[in-house]
C-alpha cells in the first residue's frame, strides 16, 4: 500500500506579500501584484511591466553574510523555507536527519548572479568577479542551501523543468515519500528572473504582454484581449510528511496530495500543443495516479499564462480529460494577479490550491471582460467565489512541453 503524504507547512514570497498570509489575502480579493519595472530601467524594452517582489529585507531571515554570498533566487527559497518549517513546527536532528530530503527547483536560476559577473569580465575586470561565483550560480543551490540551514540529510534534488518546476518539484517530493526513500521534504521552486538579458530575449519571442499603461490589467488569463504574459518572481515552499509521521508528532495538516502525473507534448520547445492532447493526458494521468474519478474534481488551479496559445490549448485539455465534467468545474488563474513566477509558480499555486479547499474561497480570474469563444469554460471571472471544495487539481506546462499536474484533497483520516 503507498503511504499517504500530508501537507504540513507553508512558506512564500510573492508579488502579493511576504508570506502566505498576506499573499492569499490579496488573491482572494483580487488584488494586482503587478506594476512597472523598477529592478531596471525598463525603457528599451517593449515589456515595461512585471510581478516584483516589494518590501524583501533578506537580513529578516538570514544574516549579512550569507545574504551576501546569495543570489536572490537562493535568498527567496530560503526565506520561503524558514516559514515553511517555522508553520510546520517540524524538528530535525540526529534522529531523523537521513530522514528528511529537499526537492527545491528553479526554471531560470542564477541569471542575477551571472548578468552581474559577466558585465565584468566584459569590463576587464576579471578579479572582481566573487569566489562564491561558482557557488550561487548551480541552480541546485537553493535546495542545497536550505538542507544545509536545517541539516536535511535526505535526498536533495533540483529539477530545472521550465514553468512546471514547482508542480513536479512537489510531484517528485510526493512519489519519494509514498515510496518510503524519506519521511518528509522541504519542496518547491524558487525564482527571480526580472533581468535585462530576460526580458531582451522575452522581447524577441513576443511571448509578454505589450500592455505597459495599465500593468494590474496587463495579465488577462482566457479573455480575448490577452496579448502575453507577465515575468515575476518569488518562492513557494511547501513541507510534505507521511501521514503517520506528521500525526505521531501531532502536525496541523492543511491537506493531502494524492496524484500526480508529469509528462511531455514532444511537439514545440515554446508552444504547448494546439489541441491539449498533452496535457489532457497529465491530467488523466494524475487521476488516474489518485484514483479519481473526473467529476470528483472541484477545482482546477489553471497554468493560466495570458498568452493565446496556451490559454486556449489548455481549456481544449481541460475539455478533453474532464469530458462533459469540464462544465462544471470552477477554473482560475493565479497568474491574473501573481503574473507567471516561473520555477516557482507550480508550487505559489498548488499553496493556493491548499487554501482553496481549506477556507472554501476559489480565487478569481481578475481582467476577465471580453469572452474568447475558444476560452468557454467557467473562468470565475474577477470576483472570488465561496464554493465547497474537497479536491484540487493544479496544472504547470512549461517551456519544451513539459507538462505536471498535482492533485490535491481536503484531509480526513480515511481515503
Amino acid at each position: 500500500m503507498k503511504r499517504r503524504v500530508v501537507i504540513t507547512g507553508m512558506g512564500a514570497i510573492t508579488p502579493l506579500g511576504i508570506g502566505v498570509e498576506p499573499s492569499w489575502r490579496a488573491l482572494w480579493e483580487g488584488r494586482s501584484g503587478i506594476g512597472p519595472v523598477t529592478l531596471f530601467d525598463p525603457s528599451p524594452f517593449k515589456c515595461k511591466v512585471a510581478g516584483e517582489v516589494k518590501g524583501f529585507n533578506p537580513l529578516d531571515f538570514m544574516d549579512e553574510k550569507t545574504s551576501r554570498h546569495m543570489d536572490r533566487f537562493i535568498q527567496f527559497a530560503i526565506a520561503a523555507a524558514r516559514m515553511a518549517m517555522g508553520d510546520s513546527g517540524l524538528k530535525i536532528d540526529s534522529s531523523n536527519e537521513d530522514r528528511v530530503g529537499t526537492v527545491i527547483g528553479t526554471g531560470v536560476g542564477t541569471y542575477h548572479s551571472f548578468e552581474q559577473a559577466h558585465a565584468l569580465v566584459m569590463q576587464g575586470a576579471h578579479g572582481q568577479v566573487s569566489p562564491f561565483f561558482m557557488v550561487t550560480t548551480c541552480p541546485n543551490m537553493a535546495a542545497a542551501i536550505v538542507a544545509i540551514l536545517f541539516r536535511a540529510r535526505g535526498p536533495q534534488h533540483c529539477p530545472v523543468e521550465a514553468c512546471s518546476t514547482g508542480t513536479n518539484a512537489l510531484g517528485l517530493a510526493f512519489r519519494l515519500i509514498q515510496i518510503g526513500e524519506a519521511d518528509a521534504f522541504i519542496a518547491g521552486g524558487t525564482d527571480a528572473a526580472i533581468i535585462e538579458t530576460l526580458f531582451a530575449g522575452l522581447d524577441a519571442t513576443g511571448a509578454t504582454t505589450r500592455n505597459n499603461k495599465e500593468p494590474q490589467r496587463a495579465s488577462r488569463p482566457f479573455d480575448a484581449t490577452r496579448d502575453g504574459f507577465v515575468t515575476s518572481e518569488g518562492a513557494g515552499i511547501l513541507v510534505l510528511e507521511e501521514l503517520g509521521h506528521a500525526l505521531g508528532r501531532g502536525a496541523k495538516i492543511y491537506g493531502e496530495v494524492v496524484g500526480w502525473g508529469h509528462n511531455c507534448d514532444a511537439y514545440h520547445y515554446t508552444s504547448p500543443s494546439p489541441d491539449g492532447t498533452g496535457p489532457a493526458r497529465c491530467m488523466m494521468m494524475a487521476l488516474g495516479d489518485a484514483g479519481l474519478r473526473p467529476e470528483e474534481v472541484d477545482y482546477i488551479n489553471a497554468h493560466g499564462t495570458s498568452t493565446k496559445a496556451n490559454d486556449v490549448s489548455e481549456t481544449r485539455a481541460i475539455k478533453r480529460a474532464f469530458g462533459e465534467h469540464a462544465r462544471k468545474l470552477a477554473v482560475s488563474s493565479n497568474k491574473s494577479m501573481l503574473g507567471h513566477m516561473w520555477g516557482a509558480a507550480g508550487a505559489v499555486e498548488a499553496i493556493f490550491s491548499v487554501l482553496t479547499i481549506r477556507e472554501g474561497i476559489i480565487p478569481p480570474t481578475i481582467n476577465y471582460q471580453h469572452p474568447d469563444p475558444q476560452c468557454d469554460l467557467d473562468y470565475v471571472p474577477n470576483i472570488a467565489r465561496k464554493a465547497l471544495v474537497r479536491v484540487a487539481l493544479s496544472n504547470s506546462f512549461g517551456f519544451g512541453g513539459i507538462n505536471g499536474s498535482l492533485i490535491l484533497r481536503v484531509w480526513g483520516p480515511s481515503p
